[in-house]
């Protein structure tokens, strides 16, 4: 079937709820074996369920990918249940907004830690496994605010940023490997963490959106599957808005 997984081990970060946990679900449902990781145990432990349920084989991992020990530790209980990994999906990120001039500097630390260095040591640590095999998809979830900025958000725009210039850069490094690198970049979608925001900022926010609605964690999950099979060898180095038009280049 087209974007069948066929059995494929991917590894999904930031997947106890939310964009992450949808994107593990939409590659379970295609016959991918999926590792769920996060920092929150009791939401990794569900998604895992979830995806048991589908009949796919999965583990749940406690990572915080910020931190490059806890990141070999994954690797190696990856390695242990599966062998092999396939797949990645850099979706692992958080926010800390506030204007410029009122940002601390741990706020700034943190958000680069998490959503750009932590992209970089999964992604260090998979590669060896996918050079090997001469076979690899690598999908990061960046963000619209990565393109285009956005005033309250100087660290997460710079770290979503620097997560699209990584994206092409280990494109350019793997191409010859047969490994794709691609970013898809999400505009406003329906999540806990945005549901979290007061009414008149949704509002602002819908009425830049030529679709006039928000997305949903699901048409995210559909890109990254499409990114993740077979169907996209030739595409990599790319970088894929999912935003309703928000944001047209």
């Amino acid at each position: 079937m087209p974007g069948s997984l066929n059995n494929k081990v991917a590894i999904v970060t930031g997947s106890a709820q939310g964009i992450g946990k949808a994107i593990a679900l939409k590659l379970a449902g295609a016959d991918a074996n999926i590792v769920v990781t996060d920092t929150n145990v009791e939401g990794i432990e569900q998604t895992a369920n979830e995806i048991k349920s589908l009949g796919r084989k999965t583990i749940a991992v406690r990572c915080n990918v910020a931190d490059g020990k806890e990141v070999d530790e994954l690797l190696k209980k990856t390695q242990e249940a599966f062998s092999t990994i396939d797949i990645l999906v850099n979706n692992a990120g958080i926010t800390r907004d506030n204007l410029l001039i009122r940002m601390d500097e741990k706020d700034w630390d943190i958000v680069l830690s998490v959503n750009l260095k932590g992209s970089f040591l999964v992604t260090k640590a998979v590669t060896p496994v996918m050079m090997r095999r001469r076979y690899g998809r690598i999908v990061n979830v960046a963000s619209v605010v990565g393109l285009m900025g956005n005033a309250g958000q100087v660290n997460y725009a710079a770290s979503k940023g620097g997560l699209i210039a990584f994206t092409k850069s280990v494109a350019k490094e793997l191409a010859s490997r047969n490994i794709t690198c691609n970013a898809v970049a999400p505009g406003f979608i329906e999540t806990p963490m945005t549901g979290k925001l007061p009414e008149k900022v949704k509002e602002s926010y819908i009425k830049a959106i030529p679709l006039n609605r928000f997305g949903s964690a699901d048409d995210v999950a559909n890109v990254i599957l499409f990114l993740a099979s077979e169907d996209s060898g030739y595409i990599t180095g790319q970088v894929i808005g999912v935003d309703g038009g928000m944001f047209m280049r």
